[in-house]
């Protein structure tokens, strides 16, 4: 089932339910599977806006080098892309950039309006998903769950969610090393 308009976390994680190690990499993850060989191409047509942890953010300046050899861009996203942070943080030439500190319902309407009836994207990380879920603002989870543990790291989605407010719509596998998962969050 397709959600129209929706809030989405859209994510990879360890099977042990990691989204990153504990300094934030993201190495475990790019050998398992080919973004072009899953759902991601046709999920971020459908993307409108952006949101992104300051962690997550952090991360992509520290690995330009990489975004740019497989993109051919320091910044792989053409959408408008919030970054939730309270500190100071550099730019990254040419990216639709806009940092906030406020509180998430209020930048949601901000993105709702510059997504032009498209899909927001909650990057990462996991906390920042909660606090979308807190506000009651999250329709979909979709987690690609990866063959791996890394024992600890930065939690896929730090919440208590009890039944039945998670439901499956599909599982899918991709390749020998992930599968996807896809929720819809109920209200």
């Amino acid at each position: 089932m397709e959600l129209e308009l929706a809030t989405q976390y859209f994510t990879a994680t360890s099977l042990d339910g990691f989204i990153a190690t504990e300094d934030d990499s993201l190495e475990w993850l790019f050998p398992l599977a080919d973004l072009d060989q899953s759902s991601y191409p046709a999920f971020i047509a459908e993307v409108g806006a952006l949101a992104m942890g300051a962690s997550t953010y952090e991360w992509m300046l520290r690995n330009t080098d990489k975004m740019i050899a497989e993109t051919g861009s320091a910044w792989p996203y053409s959408q408008p892309t919030w970054v939730f942070t309270h500190r100071t943080l550099p730019r990254i030439d040419g990216a639709d950039v806009r940092f906030a500190a406020g509180d998430v319902p209020q930048v949601h309407a901000q993105m709702q309006a510059a997504a032009g009836g498209r899909n927001i994207w909650i990057v990462g990380g996991g906390d920042l998903a909660g606090q979308f879920h807190d506000a009651g603002l999250l329709d979909e989870l979709i987690v690609q769950v990866g063959s791996v543990t890394l024992g600890r790291g930065k939690p896929l989605f730090p919440r208590r969610v009890l039944s039945p407010v998670l439901r499956l719509q599909s599982a899918r596998q991709m390749g020998a090393g992930m599968v996807e998962l896809r929720y819809t969050v109920l209200v």
